[in-house]
């Protein structure tokens, strides 16, 4: 585990002061191991097997059709990427499921702010067919108020007016809201709307070492962000 020395940002929560949790799903809840390896090395290689290709060719072929849609919905649309690769994307992520993961922590801070009766939604980009995998397999659904996803909003997350646009489903504060993500991008456009604590979850991945953000606080595990007992103030450093 990096030191909690490491992280430079400081901010200080009194939970106190907040009334809503939004949570991300994949890479802030969810070890985003999964989705990496699913996307750069399950999908390319059962694309190059049907296709009668390298996988090598396969991977550079696919990785670029993936990157010309950062930032849209289609991103994360697994009906998407179904007909434009012309394979069954849902049933290839059941093929690997068995990598879908909790981080460590996650669980007990959800219990945390269940406990303190905050308002605590799932805001994700994720997909339903995603979402329904997702929820199965982890079983966490249960600690949220909702869940809701940028395909029912109609707007990415890295679209500043999706934050806005969320309103329409969620009743928040902004000045009263968390919300952590492992996107610095939406930690943007979130920060452009309004909302007043972000936080940067820096061990998006179990394979990855943690990388502090240079604009946000930074955790690596949600246990940073527990008080302790009788004390609803922490300082996340």
């Amino acid at each position: 585990m990096v030191p909690f020395s490491y992280w430079t940002q400081i901010m200080i929560i009194d939970w106190n002061n907040i009334d809503t949790v939004l949570l991300d799903m994949d890479g802030t809840l969810l070890d985003r191991h999964f989705d990496d390896h699913f996307w750069l090395e399950h999908v390319p290689k059962r694309w190059a097997a049907i296709n009668a290709t390298t996988v090598e060719y396969a991977r550079t072929l696919l990785h670029a059709m993936f990157r010309s849609q950062e930032n849209t919905l289609n991103w994360t649309d697994l009906d998407y990427w179904s007909d434009r690769l012309k394979l069954d994307i849902p049933l290839l992520k059941r093929e690997v499921e068995h990598l879908i993961a909790i981080h460590p922590f996650v669980i007990e801070f959800l219990l945390f702010l269940k406990q303190h009766r905050k308002f605590v939604w799932l805001v994700t980009n994720a997909h339903s067919k995603t979402l329904d995998l997702k929820m199965k397999a982890t079983r966490i659904g249960p600690y949220f108020d909702g869940i809701v996803s940028a395909h029912q909003v109609g707007l990415p997350k890295e679209d500043k007016r999706f934050w806005d646009q969320l309103g329409k489903f969620i009743s928040y504060d902004p000045a009263r809201t968390l919300l952590a993500e492992d996107s610095e991008t939406n930690l943007t456009t979130a920060e452009l709307f309004g909302i007043r604590y972000l936080i940067y979850i820096s061990r998006f991945s179990s394979t990855i070492q943690p990388k502090a953000s240079e604009r946000f606080c930074s955790i690596d595990y949600f246990s940073r962000l527990i008080p302790v007992q009788h004390d609803m103030a922490v300082t996340v450093a």
